[in-house]
Parts: structure tokens; sequence; C-alpha cells
């Protein structure tokens, strides 16, 4: 008897993990479950649609968001991803030198072949996908695309009685119709334009032309644009670049409280400037876009922008699935649901904008606001480099001594000149 409740019991501890097994496969039944690298989860409007719309579509892929933070995301990720770590999938890439340092540590997978094998279009992305090929690998898809354009507060323009700008404005122009616009002291101040102190504010008004980019010195070309900014900030049309930095000046502050005519800034500041006016949180209450100044025998349109991308982790064991929702976020269906949000995807034909100014509530109502969202070409702040990284600390070093008059413009253009050529040459 004892014998036969012996292998009664092991019978029944068998059957129970049978049974549990069971239990454990119906649980999974089929579903794949892919982990996105991201940043930001809650504060993001688009993530959660993302998923959702994805997922509806997709019923066996489970999609697993993994918040990494904004502030040393990139630095987070490549160091998650460093040994092989095959617990991220699909990853989202913040900017070029970000992606740059994927590439290099060979931490990306290359979606050629599957990019060939589903016959997806590059050319949706408008030039997107070639500024961000390596040597003709595809690293990463464009998913947003923000770039620059010009707001202005049209209450101070009527006050002044200064025409509105246009959406054919060169930068003297532009400096022009920043002149005319400064006004009063003090508290009263109005100044004519805004510079925030990111490096490519100055510098990609020079990289413009198709020609010059960041990581080509010498940098020479720079000079007239150094110049016509420092003198604006001489003549007070625009804010101290130190006053800025000292007092951690948030660009978003100035122009709520009225103090500034125009500032150019990304399209992704649309929404939250529209969002702020209809909660009352700003004295700004009438205002419009236009395009991005350019140089003469460039065409209106031509600005720059930063290209947000994702890819497929090199170490991922579900690669066909992270494909798979890699490129839907990167599809026109995925740009519909960004483009809802107020939030500019990579993908930017008529269909994507027209659901931009249609449908987000407080964009502006006239023509040129509307029309400034057509661009001609947009031009990477920094284009691909596999020394990318190390290029822009430089580059910060050289912008920060020079609007802060810690050197001149010859001095400063010659000292990033000389440490980036040295980067080059390693």
């Amino acid at each position: 008897m004892k014998k036969f409740a012996l292998v009664l019991m092991v019978l029944v501890l068998a059957m129970g993990m049978v049974f549990a097994g069971g239990r454990k496969e119906a649980e999974n039944n089929g579903v794949t479950t892919i982990k996105w690298a991201l940043w930001d989860y809650d504060q993001t409007v688009y993530y959660k649609p993302l998923i959702e719309a994805f997922e509806a579509a997709n019923p066996t892929i489970k999609i697993e968001p993994l918040d990494l933070g904004s502030t040393d995301y990139s630095t987070m990720l490549s160091t998650q991803l460093t040994g092989g770590d095959s617990s991220i999938d699909v990853v989202t890439i913040k900017d070029i030198p970000g992606y740059a340092t994927l590439v290099k540590a060979g931490q990306l997978l290359d979606l050629n072949d599957y990019i060939k094998a589903n016959n997806i279009d590059l050319s949706v992305y408008s030039g997107g996908a070639e500024q961000v090929n390596v040597d003709g690998h595809q690293y990463e898809l464009p998913f947003r695309s923000d770039f620059r354009v010009v707001f202005y507060n049209k209450d101070l323009f009527d006050k002044a009685g200064v025409a509105y700008p246009s959406n054919d404005m060169t930068w003297d122009d532009y400096d022009a119709l920043a002149r005319k616009m400064t006004s009063g002291s003090g508290a009263d101040k109005v100044y004519g334009t805004h510079y925030h102190t990111w490096r490519s504010i100055v510098m990609c008004q020079s990289t413009l032309d198709g020609v010059h980019t960041a990581v080509t010195p010498p940098y020479d070309f720079m000079k007239p644009y150094y110049e016509r900014v420092l003198k604006q900030q001489k003549d007070g049309i625009c804010m101290d670049y130190a006053q800025i930095k000292t007092t951690s000046t948030h660009y978003s502050g100035v122009f709520y409280n009225n103090s500034v005519a125009m500032m150019e800034m990304g399209s992704w500041f649309i929404s939250t400037l529209a969002s702020q006016v209809k909660q009352g949180k700003t004295d700004v209450k009438n205002w419009g876009l236009v395009k991005l100044p350019h140089n003469p025998g460039q065409p209106a349109g031509t600005t720059v922008g930063t290209i947000t991308g994702v890819g497929v982790s090199a170490a991922s064991k579900k690669q066909d699935a992270a494909c798979k929702f890699a490129t839907f976020l990167c599809s026109e269906a995925g740009a519909s649901i960004l483009a809802k949000t107020g939030n500019y995807p990579g993908i930017l034909n008529d269909n994507v904008a027209s659901i931009i100014v249609n449908q987000l509530d407080g964009f502006p109502t006239d023509a040129n606001s509307k029309d400034a969202l057509q661009t001609a070409q947009i031009f990477l702040e920094i284009a691909y480099s596999d020394k990318a990284p190390e290029i822009e600390t430089v580059l910060n070093a050289g912008h920060d001594n020079i609007m802060t008059y810690n050197c001149t413009i010859d001095e400063g253009i010659a000292q990033m000149t000389e440490e980036v050529q040295a980067i080059l040459k390693r």
C-alpha cells in the first residue's frame, strides 16, 4: 500500500506539472513579447496609442515599454546593450551622435534585408533615410522628424504696426524685421528675436546650403552668421547668451510672457504652445508660424531638423517581430497617429501635414502658418559621422566661447577647426 501511495503521489505531481505547463502555454498563447526602449513614457502622448494600434493589428505580438529616462538616455541605452544584452528588442534612437555610438559598437541590426524583403519604400522619408544610411546600410528608420520654423507673436506685431513675417525671408530680411520689432527697456523690453543656447541655432544657418556640414572643417563658412548674431546681441535685438545660460532661461518662458516677437524653434513646440494657450497658461493669445529664413539662392522651406530613429537590437532573439514593430512605427499608419497628437513623424507628406493643421486643437488658422509646414529640404543638425559624438563636444564648447566673448569669432573657428581635424585623423 505504501508503494502504491508513493506511485500515486508521483503520478499526481507529474500530472500537476503537465497541467501547469499547459496553463503556462495557454497563458502565453503563442504571443511574442518584445521590449521597446524609449524615454518619458508617461509624459509622451503618442507611445500608448502606437502600441495599442500595433497590438490590435498583430495579436500575437505584445509590446513592453522600457523607460530609460530622457536625461542620460543614449548613455543608458548603449550601456544596457553592451555585452550582447538581448533583453531589449526595439530601440528608439535620440540623435545622430547616439546613433553613431550604437552603429560603431555593432549594437544595431542592419535592416537592409528586411526592407528589401518587405518592399519598404524609403523615398517616403523625403531624404531622411539616406541621411542616416551608413555605407549602404540602414540601421534605423526615421520615426520622428522635427524641423525648425519661426514662431511669432501676432499681437506684438499688431501693436507695433508692423506686417507679419513671410514664408520667404532671407536671413538679412529676418535681421531687418527683428530690429524693427525691438522696443522698450527693462520689464517692458520686447526683443525682436530670440536664440536658444544650442550651438545648432547659429551654426546650422551656415550648413543649409547642402555643401557645408558641421563635421567637415575648416569652419570659416560660419563666420558671417556669427557676426550677424553677435551684432544683434550687442545691439539688444536678442537676449544676451551668457545671461540666458546663467539664469537657465527656457525659450518657452520668454515667448510665453510676450518678451519676444519672433523665435526660431523646433516644430515640437507647436503642440506645446497650442496647449498652453488653450489652458490660459501663457500671456500669448495670437501666434503664427513661418518658414525658417534662407540664404539667397536657396528655396523657401530649406530648414534644419533632427531625426529620432527606430532600430532593432543586433542581440535581440526576436528580430522578426521587432522588425515588424519598428517598421510599423515608421510607417504612414504610425505617422498618422503621431500627427493626431501634434507631433511630426518621419513621413511628413500632405496627408500627414493636413492632420496636424486640421485636427490639432489651437493650430493657427491663417494660410501662412499652414504653409510653414511645407518644407523644401531638411538638413540634419549634424551629418552622420562615426566621430559625431566627439565633434559635437568640440562644437558645443566653441560655440559657447564665441557667444560669451571668451574669444573672437576667428579664434573660436580656428580652435574648432584644429580640434575637429585632429579627431578626424584618429
